[in-house]
């Protein structure tokens, strides 16, 4: 193979891979517009109604979770209770919407959790998700560190992930509780008593 045909074969390669890989990146990049995503405002008035607080304190909670991980394509509004002695336990149930989806599917949450926990709590859970492909997708396990929760205007913030799915849990409520831990949160269809 002559020199010329050598380095016209290297040129289309190299050509063809640029192609990829800023197709590749374009498609990465979501357009802030995107349709099946919600924006900051729907999501801080959907937050705020149900929490009941200001727009403006729900937009502080918000802004650091959309900050790391922009758009959500769903979310769950519901109510939980937890206790703990070293270890604990959660239990809520909620409504998902997801974006385009319609009338949103009822969803059940129970897991255990271990660490320096003690006291109880009921809570308002506002949870936004991340890369959720279809609403049967919930139906799983979500590792997460309590201790990593962070609070703005009164509402706690923490994160669980399975895969590439990844959740926000919002969380505001009534109780006394000192917690680092780490646990799961199983979704399911219908309640399970049993946590694990």
């Amino acid at each position: 193979m002559s020199m010329l045909k050598l380095f016209r074969a290297w040129a289309g390669a190299l050509l063809l891979s640029l192609a990829v890989s800023s197709t590749a990146s374009a498609a990465a990049e979501r357009d802030p517009r995107e349709p099946d995503t919600y924006s900051p405002d729907e999501i801080v008035k959907a937050g705020a109604d149900f929490f009941g607080v200001t727009t403006a304190a729900m937009g502080k909670a918000v802004e650091r979770v959309f900050a790391k991980y922009g758009r959500p394509n769903a979310y769950i509004t519901g109510s939980e209770g937890s206790g703990a002695v070293v270890v604990g336990l959660r239990y809520g149930e909620g409504s998902l919407y997801m974006k385009g989806q319609g009338a949103p599917e009822t969803v059940f949450w129970q897991g255990p959790s271990v660490g320096f926990d003690f006291g109880a709590n009921a809570s308002k859970a506002f949870t936004l998700i991340y890369n959720l492909p279809n609403p049967e997708a919930i139906y799983n396990r979500f590792g997460g560190v309590e201790g990593s929760a962070y609070f703005i205007a009164g509402i706690g913030v923490n994160y669980q992930q399975n895969g590439r799915i990844i959740l926000a849990p919002m969380r505001t409520g009534v109780g006394l509780r000192g917690a680092a831990n780490i646990g799961y949160l199983s979704y399911s269809k219908e309640r399970n008593w049993i946590p694990f």
